[in-house]
Parts: structure tokens; C-alpha cells; sequence
């Protein structure tokens, strides 16, 4: 088992060595979460990329020998190494060469629980591990033939290739089975009319805190990076009585490896569908701008950065310095500021997202038949009813409804005419 990392981090322009820093110190924090104790670090200038070592070979050689020197089992890389180069790198340090996209996948492999997370990490680290075959393989001409084989038959690597191939094909089939039930489960959930909102941000920030204590839910919270990969979804009562579906979602990490983005779509889907979206940020780190980039980029790449969003703060309460929440305010004018712990700042949010909801909703009087008790009841559990009035044989109702809803109301709408109310139907359906 590995017990001892060095860490190295390269970049090319003086001006990134910030940056550079930065991330390393992240990577370090990733590779804790392993449980792998990180004993030194090194930040690295190279004028350009190299082909064999991405470095230089002289600064190769050094990084390789303190490795030796300090009897180190592995060095890890911040920056991403192809196939050759970590080939190239164990031969000439004779120990485990690891990049960052493989430290996230053993993370991910670590914390996925639920069925479609496991087949999601399994499917990127299948990805990510077909190139990579012939490194752990330094016999390459062993032979496979058999009776009635022709020739010399397959290689040994061959054979590995074609069963990861299949594997590949295999955790995309049963990818396909799950996110068909969970499309059909979004189905029943958009037949009830509850607006949706889903929780996402930088891994570490609070999302998970955020849910549990919004909605009680017993959601698992560690203070690590990516403590949780699957999604929870719980219902909060808004000060209106309006019910919100609240969705937690995985956590973002600047150089996220765009295989698991492609693996996680399903998961982050819940994103791209919800109604708005909560971006959550941790605002005593001081790369906090950089993490609402890094989040802003791969919703982009989901297609979900122009939905209706949230910008809220949390962690306030860990912040020393007053200019710091003053500067982002001004950056972020409509923003709540928030720490989960304390509870500051919540009463604020929760009017935000009412505000949210109250975007898409509907007010109006119904007068709907008493024989029509089932819908009257849902009225009465999914909109704030400003007035309950029995006339006869009908009840006439003011509420303020999501528009869903109403959508199913809409013939008992007293706004006029038939035309109207086809009309105010056809309204509703496309929100």
C-alpha cells in the first residue's frame, strides 16, 4: 500500500506560479482524503511542455532522485501526464507515477455508493485506464494461442484491451437502464406540480450541510473534499406553503477530469433540469472567485449556466476580515450571505428562493365543484390560498399557485371566456 507522496506541480509563465501553488495545495487535500500522507512538494518552471517527461529531463532527474533519496512510494503529478509519460516517469524512478485525474477517479471509487454513481466511476476509470494498458505490462510479446489457434494468437495486452472494451460497453448499457428510470422518476415528479431547485458549487463548500439543514435530511457530511457523489433530493416548505424540491448535488474541482464530467452527466443533470439554481460558495477561501469560475465553466459545458441561479455565501462566519464580504457584495449585489453552521443569513435565502418560485407561479380565483375534493385538497397542500369561499356547489378559492398547477386548474379559472382560458392553459404548459 502507499504510504508516502511527493506532490509536484509544473508551469510554464512566472505569473502562473500563484495559481500553480494554489492548486497543489488542492491536490494535497485530495490526496489526504486518500488517506495517503504527502511528505514534500515541489513547484516546477519549464519554459515549454516536453514530450518524455513533461518537464525537462534535467529537472526529471532531480524530481526522481529526491524521490529515491527520501524512499518515497509514489510521486503524484497536479498536471495531467499521457500514457507515455507516466511510462516514462516510472522507468526513470522506478516507483507509481500518478496524475490528478487519477487521485479524483480513486476518490470517486472510494465515496460512490449508489449504483448509478458506481457504474459512472467505473465507466471513467474504464476510460481512463484503456491507454494506459501497456504500462503495466512490460512483457508484451507473451502469446495466447491455443488449440486450433492460428498463428501466434492474441498478445496478452490484446486480450486486456478487448475485456476493458467490453467492460466499457457493459457500464454504458446498464448506464442507459439507470437513467431511463431516473427519467421516468423526473417524469413523476414534473406530474406534480413542485418547483425543483438544485444545490451546486465547488466540492467542500456546504451543499450537503446546506440540504440537511433546510430540510432535516439525513444526509452524510464530512468536512473532505467530494464527501458525498450522490445526489439527495428533499422537499422544504416555503414560508408561501409552497413545497421546493431541493437537490444535492456532486461537487466541482478546478481541472475536474472532463471524463468524469462526461460519466457524471446523468448526476448532474438534475442541474441542467431544475428550475434554478443554488450556487453555493465557501466564502473564506481566498480563491473563491476562481472556484465560482471553475463551477460557471462546467455548467457550461452542461448547458445549465443560464438557468435562473442563486449566488449564496456560506461560511461568513469564518471570515476575519470585513472587506473581504464587502468586495463581494459589490461583485455580487443579489447574493445571500449565509454560514450553515450558525444559521445566519438562512431567513434570507429562503426568501430568495420563494422569490424564485414566486417567478413562475400564479395567482387567480377558482371556482371549482365540491365533488372535486381531490383537486380542492392539492390546492390546499401545494398553493397559499388567500381565500376559501362555499358557494352552493362550488368553492371559490384565491390562491397563488406554481404554474404547473395551474396549468390543471385552468378551466376553473373565473377570468372570463373559454378562448381565454385555453389560452392561459397553453401559458401555463410551457413554463
Amino acid at each position: 500500500m502507499v504510504q508516502r507522496a511527493l506532490l509536484v506541480g509544473a508551469y510554464t509563465e512566472a505569473g502562473a506560479k500563484s495559481e500553480a501553488a494554489s492548486l497543489l495545495a488542492e491536490l494535497e487535500e485530495l490526496v489526504e482524503t486518500l488517506g495517503v500522507p504527502v511528505i514534500d512538494r515541489m513547484l516546477v518552471q519549464h519554459r515549454e511542455t516536453h514530450a518524455r517527461y513533461l518537464v525537462g529531463s534535467g529537472k526529471a532527474e532531480e524530481i526522481s532522485a529526491k524521490a529515491k533519496a527520501d524512499g518515497l512510494d509514489v510521486i503524484i503529478f497536479d498536471n495531467e501526464l499521457s500514457p507515455s509519460q507516466q511510462r516514462n516517469w516510472e522507468q526513470l524512478s522506478g516507483i507509481t507515477v500518478i496524475d490528478r485525474t487519477e487521485v479524483i477517479l480513486d476518490i470517486f471509487a472510494h465515496r460512490a455508493h449508489t449504483r448509478e454513481a458506481r457504474l459512472q466511476v467505473e465507466l471513467a476509470q474504464l476510460e481512463y485506464s484503456l491507454p494506459r494498458l501497456t504500462r503495466a505490462w512490460g512483457h508484451l510479446v507473451r502469446q495466447g494461442g491455443g488449440i486450433g489457434a492460428r498463428g501466434e494468437g492474441e498478445t496478452q495486452l490484446e486480450q486486456d484491451k478487448r475485456r476493458v472494451r467490453n467492460s466499457i460497453d457493459r457500464c454504458r448499457r446498464e448506464l442507459d437502464h439507470v437513467r431511463a428510470a431516473r427519467a421516468t422518476q423526473r417524469k413523476d415528479r414534473k406530474r406534480a406540480p413542485v418547483p425543483n431547485a438544485a444545490i451546486v458549487g465547488y466540492t467542500n463548500a456546504g451543499k450537503s450541510s446546506l440540504l440537511r439543514r433546510l430540510t432535516g435530511a439525513d444526509v452524510f457530511i464530512e468536512d473532505k473534499l467530494f464527501a458525498t457523489l450522490d445526489t439527495t433530493t428533499r422537499k422544504i416548505a416555503l414560508p408561501s406553503k409552497q413545497p421546493l424540491l431541493l437537490t444535492d448535488t456532486v461537487g466541482f474541482v478546478r481541472r475536474l477530469p472532463h471524463g468524469l464530467v462526461e460519466a457524471f452527466r446523468a448526476t448532474l443533470e438534475e442541474a441542467t433540469l431544475s428550475d434554478f439554481l443554488v450556487h453555493l460558495l465557501d466564502a473564506s477561501q481566498p480563491e473563491v472567485m476562481e472556484y465560482y469560475n471553475t463551477t460557471m465553466k462546467v455548467l457550461a459545458e452542461l448547458g445549465a449556466d443560464e438557468r435562473r441561479m442563486i449566488v449564496a455565501f456560506n461560511k461568513i462566519d469564518l471570515v476575519a476580515d470585513p472587506a473581504t464580504l464587502a468586495t463581494l457584495r459589490r461583485h455580487f449585489p443579489g447574493a445571500a450571505f449565509i454560514s450553515v453552521r450558525t444559521g445566519a443569513g438562512l431567513g434570507e435565502l429562503v426568501e430568495l428562493m420563494a422569490a424564485q418560485v414566486a417567478g413562475g407561479s400564479v395567482t387567480g380565483e377558482l371556482r371549482i365543484p365540491q365533488s372535486a375534493a381531490g383537486l380542492i385538497a392539492r390546492i390546499h397542500r401545494q398553493a397559499k390560498v388567500l381565500e376559501t369561499e362555499y358557494l352552493g356547489n362550488e368553492v371559490r378559492l384565491v390562491a397563488v399557485m406554481p404554474a404547473r398547477l395551474a396549468a390543471d386548474c385552468a378551466e376553473w379559472f373565473t377570468d372570463g371566456s373559454d378562448e381565454k382560458r385555453t389560452r392561459l392553459a397553453e401559458t401555463f404548459e410551457t413554463q
